[in-house]
């Protein structure tokens, strides 16, 4: 406030002398230390960080992970989502980070205008093209989550006050053509260099395209009840990652791991039962089953998810043995990159769907964590799956795909939870919670929206419709 100081006198005196110009009114109250035009550089940093922890590593993964039966709520509102008692279907329940993923936007999309021809900062590909890229994952979390949602009037809040919900397959065309600009925009050639602004890969274009392809693998497969192209997904798996230290993940020792975090400050998730019996049911040669989980008095207590109302308690349920401030937020493992290439394959009955699978589990197995596991025990577990082929091949690597996104990859475990049951594959990692009709289909939208655009107010109703209504692309119509 230091540099808004304007006497009464002073603004008397502008108005009396018209010799003042209007562009010296337009200077009056204009914080110096918040200046406008900032370096998108600087804008692109603030976005990494926000897209990492905010949206892929907090509110959406929790609650993911719970429907997921990734984890299980056992206190607070966690617990409330565990028991589907009003988080679900509250408007209040993803607010935050529901305004979060719209303000990331509208960033990103300045960022862009101003890397465009005609911007000011015309002729900076890499920054444009990183943006895109950027753009592109964080509307498709919104629009996976929440299906229709306001987009193409929701850039433009000056002329479209309440803006109309996009059909989630119109914003699904969007999110693939941002990322195939984003790869265009990184080949061309240019002075201008992120470096050290870009915490995930330090200025390197060429890293940044492979999170794209990446990108187009997920997506290409989370449309495979609308446009099956397995094909298409092996060949976006090909021209991504080539191994874990090309990955799309933030790892800075000024952003804590948000699930880490979390459990230090407010106790909310525990070990799901389900979870845990399925990594027993690996046997003794998976060291996972024992090392994923804290003990409590030298046993591991899961939450009983299967109960309609698990009791609370935050001290005596066993939690994560990984959770770690340190470990990175993935926004897309290498270990997801491979399962979806193993899928693809199986899909298409190629003999190399277990190699690969074989390659995704060792990927998992050592990705990186401060809390280890070794090629070797990789090796050791892998030995012990057998030949597996058909369906029963395809359901080992969908349940290792699902071990593999434990604790912190939320988001993708229940997006394949949702994109298998519509495929008629739900028995490959079936549910447990004892009511059927309570798995939310889709998150409910934010309270802002609810409360100040009649369009989506009229949408959400009740809240009860994330019961009823799936996404588009899990079968539904919005």
């Amino acid at each position: 406030m230091k540099n808004i100081k304007i006497t009464i006198t002073a603004v008397m005196a502008l108005f009396l002398f018209q010799s003042c110009s209007e562009d010296k009114l337009d200077d009056i109250n204009k914080d110096l230390n918040n200046p406008s035009n900032i370096p998108s550089r600087l804008i692109v940093t603030d976005v990494m960080m926000a897209s990492a922890f905010t949206i892929t590593g907090s509110d959406y993964s929790f609650y993911a992970g719970i429907y997921a039966e990734l984890n299980a709520g056992k206190h607070g509102q966690m617990h409330n989502a565990q028991i589907r008692q009003g988080e679900p279907e509250a408007a209040s329940t993803y607010n935050n980070v529901w305004n979060a993923s719209y303000r990331q936007l509208k960033t990103l999309k300045t960022v862009i205008a101003k890397c465009s021809d005609g911007g000011s900062e015309t002729g900076n590909y890499q920054t444009l093209g990183v943006a895109q890229i950027l753009y592109a994952y964080n509307l498709a979390i919104l629009t996976d989550l929440f299906g229709d949602v306001p987009y193409s009037e929701a850039s433009n809040p000056g002329q479209f006050l309440q803006p109309k919900l996009d059909k989630q397959e119109e914003i699904y065309a969007a999110v693939f053509d941002y990322l195939k600009q984003g790869i265009a925009n990184l080949d061309k050639a240019t002075a201008f260099n992120l470096g050290t602004q870009d915490l995930i890969y330090g200025g390197d274009s060429v890293k940044w395209k492979k999170a794209a392809n990446g990108l187009l693998a997920r997506y290409t497969m989370r449309l495979s009840l609308k446009k099956p192209d397995y094909a298409a997904v092996i060949a976006y798996v090909d021209a991504s990652f080539a191994n874990s230290t090309e990955e799309f993940k933030l790892k800075n020792a000024g952003v804590p791991n948000p699930y880490a975090r979390f459990d230090a400050e407010r106790k909310g998730l525990g070990v799901a039962k389900s979870f845990y019996d399925i990594t027993l049911a690996n046997g003794v040669a998976d060291v996972r089953n024992v090392a994923f989980f804290t003990k409590v008095n030298g046993v591991v207590v899961p939450v009983n998810n299967s109960l309609a109302f698990p009791p609370i308690n935050q001290d005596t349920y066993s939690i994560s043995a990984l959770k770690d401030e340190k470990n990175p937020i993935y926004l897309m493992s290498y270990h997801e990159l491979l399962f979806l290439k193993a899928e693809a394959q199986a899909r298409l009955g190629l003999a190399a769907a277990q190699t690969t699978m074989n390659d995704a589990i060792k990927a998992a197995y050592t990705k990186a964590q401060e809390k280890t596991f070794t090629v070797a025990q990789a090796d050791t577990y892998i030995a012990s799956v057998g030949t597996l082929t058909g369906n029963a091949l395809l359901k080992k690597i969908m349940v290792e795909k699902y071990i593999s996104f434990y604790e912190n990859e939320g988001i993708e475990a229940y997006n394949d939870i949702r994109r298998l049951k519509a495929m008629g594959n739900g028995d490959l990692i079936p549910m447990v919670h004892p009511d059927p009709t309570k798995f939310p289909e889709r998150f409910g939208y934010g309270q802002s929206d609810v409360t100040a655009n009649l369009k989506v107010k009229e949408a959400f109703g009740d809240g009860s419709y994330v019961y009823k209504e799936k996404v588009w692309w899990a079968g539904g119509t919005r």
